[in-house]
């Protein structure tokens, strides 16, 4: 990830109560990343942080859509995104993270990065099968539902016969219950 301070937090200046950040989250955003999971999007992040002593808490809420291909077509198509998550972080004696969700920053801190995070939530927030819209509202494969036949070797009419063994040596085989 490149480094660009318009998604950092200036922890020093900032007061014991509430604040509300706003970020548009567009093509200069996702250029900060060298990974591809998400490459264009326009998306709007209200970030609301409560500064106390010892704890921040950081609620975010991201909305608006990234561009994804289709894993069937590979269609271009705009998946909408609402997503809301939240970070702890709390003041100790190293900089470290604790949890997927909980960071623990040193009391000198002076600046908290959200780039990543962001990055993250909305990472996370992307389906596992990207689908083209049209193609959403078909059945899921059934695991109860019979098997389709899609391909086999052996003419139809050809049935295999339960009687006799395709191998003279399996018949043995058979009369050991």
């Amino acid at each position: 990830m490149k480094k660009d301070s318009q998604y950092d937090l200036n922890l020093a200046k900032l007061a014991l109560k509430t604040h509300h950040f706003e970020y548009k989250l567009g093509p200069d955003f996702f250029a900060l990343f060298d990974q591809p999971l998400v490459e264009q999007g326009q998306l709007h992040a209200d970030v609301e942080l409560l500064k106390t002593e010892r704890l921040l808490t950081l609620n975010f809420h991201i909305t608006g859509t990234v561009s994804l291909n289709c894993d069937r077509t590979l269609d271009e198509f705009d998946q909408p995104l609402d997503v809301r998550e939240q970070l702890l972080v709390r003041i100790g004696d190293e900089n470290k993270e604790l949890d997927d969700n909980v960071l623990q920053i040193t009391p000198d801190t002076q600046v908290l990065p959200l780039a990543q995070h962001l990055y993250d939530y909305i990472g996370l927030a992307l389906p596992m099968k990207k689908l083209h819209p049209r193609f959403q509202n078909e059945p899921d494969d059934n695991p109860d539902a019979p098997t389709k036949h899609i391909f086999s070797t052996r003419p139809a009419d050809d049935a295999p016969d339960d009687d006799e063994p395709a191998d003279p040596r399996w018949a043995a085989m058979r009369n050991l219950n």
